[in-house]
């Protein structure tokens, strides 16, 4: 079921010709009285309700806008399946500049279109929104997850994925070097926001060299204010991948960043960060995999914090979410060792994994 009331030509074609793999449901939502222009898209419902956070950006089309929620959706369906979780994937993006658009009014018809959905959607924060926007979210929508402590909910979700990332890393380590520790590795973390820089803070505490990078020249300050010894900065990602002696490689910023120019010079044997669609297109696994780097798929490793908001939903518990996202170093061995046994790279192991839970739960309908 799609809803395409006042699509364009271009949204059209994208939406019914897109190679992202079937969808479900895709709603277009506007609400003129406050500006809101934002796609709901769900991408499988067969493992439960839909879950996948809200993103806010400024995107340069509504056919940009349409297709990403489509990757996005899709990605969360993947994710969840593989975190183990009740869930099927989701995804939804607002259209605007969130410093300048975001408002009261908007979030509140924004969740009164997710509420329109019955629960086959439960929404969360993403990039661009924040635990603040899920609370006023909630008031319109009783399937709004992310809230904060003050609300009912568990607040910021980084704390869980930056463990979640760490995890994945000590799997990368042990499965490359038959070791999970992680002292003394050097460590480029590209993107030190709401995730990458508490993902410094657990390398720093195992001991390891962290090199870092960021667009934005505040958070790299910030970084180092807090973290004075063990980190050193360099002036981009272009720079970081090039690090002399770097080991490992941690992708924390948006996707795309392992792309026909990077992998050819990248001296890390491992890449492991909490971006999500780090591969730029799907020959890339193959080219990291041809010249030896270790991959851990991104929506395996990034996984800690739908953990987080997904368990929120029946009344959150802090030790039980860690337990749980502590796992994300099981199930990036089990990754690594199915793409040995049937010779691909690991991101389509994943992806035959999570493929293989989601058909069988399907069957049982």
């Amino acid at each position: 079921m799609t809803d395409v009331t006042g699509a364009s030509a271009d949204v059209l074609h994208t939406l019914f010709h897109s190679d992202q793999g079937g969808h479900e449901q895709v709603v277009l939502c506007q609400d003129r009285a406050s500006g809101l222009k934002a796609v709901i898209a769900i991408h499988s419902t067969a493992l439960g309700p839909a879950l996948g956070g809200t993103r806010f950006h400024p995107y340069a089309s509504e056919q940009e806008a349409l297709a990403d929620a489509l990757n996005l959706a899709r990605g969360m369906s993947y994710k969840n399946a593989m975190a183990g979780l009740d869930h099927g994937g989701g995804k939804a993006v607002i259209i605007g500049d969130p410093d300048r658009h975001k408002s009261e009014e908007l979030l509140l018809a924004y969740g009164r279109f997710v509420a329109s959905l019955g629960g086959r959607y439960v929404t969360a924060c993403d990039v661009g929104t924040y635990v603040a926007d899920m609370d006023v979210v909630a008031r319109e929508c009783r399937w709004t997850t992310g809230r904060s402590p003050q609300n009912g909910g568990a607040g910021d979700s980084s704390v869980l994925t930056a463990f979640g990332v760490y995890q994945g890393m000590r799997a990368c380590a042990q499965h490359l070097w038959g070791d999970p520790s992680l002292r003394d590795r050097r460590v480029g973390v590209a993107g030190v926001g709401k995730v990458g820089h508490l993902l410094v803070e657990h390398l720093l505490d195992e001991g390891a060299d962290v090199v870092i990078t960021d667009v934005r020249e505040e958070a790299v300050r910030r970084t180092l204010d807090r973290y004075p010894a063990g980190v050193r900065a360099v002036a981009d990602t272009d720079a970081l991948i090039r690090v002399d002696g770097l080991e490992i490689y941690a992708p924390c910023a948006l996707g795309g960043a392992l792309d026909d120019d990077t992998v050819p010079v990248l001296t890390a044997r491992i890449v492991c960060g909490a971006a999500n669609n780090q591969l730029a297109h799907p020959g890339v696994e193959k080219d990291l995999a041809d010249r030896g780097i270790l991959y851990a798929p991104d929506y395996v490793v990034n996984a800690g914090g739908v953990i987080q908001v997904a368990d929120e939903l029946r009344g959150f518990d802090f030790e039980r979410c860690k337990a749980k996202a502590a796992k994300i170093f099981d199930t990036t061995l089990a990754i690594f060792a199915r793409a040995k046994a049937d010779g691909i790279p690991p991101a389509a192991a994943a992806d035959r994994i999570a493929e293989q839970r989601m058909a069988e739960a399907r069957r049982r309908l």
